[in-house]
């Protein structure tokens, strides 16, 4: 692909049903009026594209044969998006939705993968569709599926992978030029930890974007508003944008006011994680379909809308209005994420599949970066979520390297971070036990030498915390922290991994002790660098916590930091206001705030270099945030 095709394409919209028919809206309910009047309520509140669906087994009735009235209704409704300045993504096999799964009628138990006759019916289905549409403007995109996975299972990679380009190729033999992707959910290996066959980095080769479906639910506040910043972080493979394809809430789960809430915590969280493009599930809600499969059988489907039944605004509808305003006044077209000094690291065990490696051990891994990102982003500490080489090795050239809660990383990385602390580096690690009862402990190497502290615990037993409070003081100063310095957290997890590591220090001096007097951060110097080791996995127990953040391991990150002259552009001194930059080609420098408190604050920013100034060149010292609240301001 040349370089047009792999370029962000900030899209901002909906995922749209016709309140009309819902996913029957190309039969003889489709009503061109009514669509009108829902693509143009989008268009007037800043949305620019949708995500459409060949609801498959209306537009394909037989193996060889494309119903002509569905693809009539279908250019009527490219040339509704032409006349409101929309475009549209459409998405090919659509056999599942909201809930239920749905076959053409001709399908008779083939296997979707495997199958080579009906694979090839497939492509050519996408093929024709692709040939009758490529040309047309409102064309933005093409999606081959929509949350495949649960409409025709898991398979081996190598299977769904061969699967994905024999489709992608039938949309470029039909002429197609638009950016590709799977329309997966991004579910697989690399951001769960759990192989579903579709590999991020395999199908980043076939497509130009990756589109992450997103409606993990949390025990914790904090982390269910950085849910999309933290996937679409995990979803960044190579040079591929991040599109969150599907986001949205339900007003069976959520209050009118928090579903305005988890809008816009999702969409400004998300963008300064680097997300490109944002769909909303969905444009409308669909009170008139009620006794109709699927949503007889899943009501909470119902109103999953940014609109109503009767087409009228809501409050996330209003959410997206605002966000693009915002995205119009900075050109979000140069927008890039600022540089990060500091470096969280994802052991290369969550994505490479390595043999007699437990699925639980890789979600853990998802689980304890998470929660790590969350407390970088409570320090606010910008960070870039590096992934460890398969066969071992990190990015050089951070400040900082964060080992979050680690049980596994391959040998040779452990080498490397020596000398990256040798050569000037600060180096973090956590203990973690691991909770897979077998082989529980830290599949580490060379912690004398990179910590200056020898493991001392006696095989096949872990030594658990005792205390329903980990409290962590500090012995000597460290970056921002003092002696007497005290830090807490919450003890929660499994019995395998709620564990500490017992440590005889040797070339290391002790920084910390825990309320026993035991070691519990010990540090070593290396000429410039230094190596600090935790014996507590803080960040395990607080992702295994309920209702937890912020916790105290953000203050960690803050010393850390100071520690290692970390570059922060902008802090404030409150851990439940986040802040991070983002650059623009043109020299400008935007930054996005997000409260995590559920009632109003001010703050006052510490700007690095700079005026912190509103968007229309107002300078100020302090910016008031309402309840979850969200705000762009320009360093001037």
């Amino acid at each position: 692909m040349d370089a047009d095709d792999r370029r962000a394409p900030f899209w901002l919209g909906a995922n749209f049903w016709s309140r009309a028919g819902g996913p029957r809206m190309w039969t003889d309910r489709y009503d061109p009026a009514v669509v009108r009047g829902e693509l143009a309520m989008l268009a007037a509140h800043g949305l620019t594209v949708t995500r459409s669906f060949f609801f498959w087994p209306d537009f394909h009735p037989a193996p060889d044969r494309l119903d002509e009235d569905c693809v009539a209704r279908f250019a009527d409704f490219l040339d509704a998006h032409v006349e409101v300045r929309m475009t549209t993504i459409p998405t090919f096999i659509v056999g599942h939705m909201s809930g239920e799964n749905w076959d053409p009628a001709w399908r008779g138990g083939r296997d979707l993968y495997r199958d080579v006759w009906f694979v090839a019916r497939q492509a050519w289905y996408v093929r024709e569709l692709t040939a009758r549409f490529h040309e047309h403007p409102a064309i933005a995109g093409w999606l081959l599926s929509n949350e495949v996975p649960i409409y025709g299972g898991e398979a081996p990679h190598e299977l769904v992978t061969a699967w994905a380009q024999l489709l992608v190729d039938a949309i470029r033999a039909a002429g197609a030029t638009q950016p590709v992707s799977v329309g997966d959910g991004a579910w697989g290996i690399e951001t769960t930890g759990h192989d579903n066959g579709f590999r991020l980095r395999e199908l980043a080769q076939l497509s130009q974007f990756a589109g992450p479906h997103v409606y993990r639910m949390e025990t914790d506040q904090v982390r269910q508003n950085l849910k999309s910043a933290w996937v679409a972080q995990l979803c960044r493979i190579g040079d591929r944008p991040v599109v969150l394809e599907e986001f949205g809430v339900t007003d069976a789960y959520v209050s009118a006011t928090g579903a305005a809430d988890y809008y816009r915590q999702q969409l400004y969280n998300s963008l300064t994680a680097g997300a490109v493009g944002w769909i909303a599930w969905n444009n409308t809600d669909f009170d008139d379909l009620v006794a109709e499969r699927p949503y007889s059988h899943h009501p909470f489907e119902l109103h999953f809308g940014i609109t109503d039944a009767a087409g009228r605004p809501k409050p996330a509808l209003l959410e997206l209005e605002r966000f693009a305003a915002d995205l119009q006044a900075m050109d979000v077209a140069g927008l890039r994420p600022s540089s990060a000094d500091t470096a969280l690291i994802l052991p290369s065990h969550l994505a490479e599949d390595y043999p007699f490696t437990q699925e639980a051990e890789r979600a853990l891994i998802v689980a304890v970066g998470e929660q790590a990102h969350l407390a970088a982003r409570e320090a606010h500490v910008p960070i870039a979520v590096e992934r460890e080489s398969a066969d071992g090795g990190v990015a050089s050239g951070h400040r900082l390297y964060l080992l979050p809660s680690v049980k596994q990383l391959c040998g040779p990385t452990w080498r490397q971070l020596c000398d990256l602390a040798d050569a000037g580096a600060v180096v973090y690690a956590s203990y973690c036990a691991g909770e897979a009862a077998e082989q529980r402990g830290p599949w580490w190497a060379f912690t004398e030498e990179l910590f200056g502290a020898r493991v001392d615990t006696a095989y096949g037993i872990v030594e658990p915390i005792e205390d329903e409070v980990v409290t962590i003081e500090l012995t000597a100063d460290f970056g921002s922290l003092r002696v007497g310095d005290r830090l807490q957290v919450r003890a929660a997890g499994t019995d395998d991994a709620r564990a500490r590591l017992p440590v005889t220090v040797t070339g290391g001096e002790v920084i910390a002790v825990d309320a026993h007097g035991r070691p519990a951060l010990v540090g070593r110097s290396h000429g410039d660098g230094y190596a600090l080791l935790c014996t507590y996995p803080l960040e395990y127990l607080a992702a295994r916590a309920p209702r937890v953040n912020p916790e105290d391991t953000w203050r960690l990150y803050d010393a850390l930091a100071e520690r290692a002259g970390v570059r922060r552009g902008i802090v404030v001194d409150d851990p439940g206001v986040l802040v991070d930059t983002l650059a623009h080609t043109d020299g400008r420098t935007f930054a996005v705030f997000t409260s995590q408190h559920a009632q109003e604050c001010t703050v006052r920013p510490v700007v690095a270099s700079g005026v912190l100034c509103t968007l229309d060149g107002v300078a100020t010292q302090s910016l008031t945030l309402g309840r979850y609240g969200a705000a762009v301001y320009e360093i001037r």
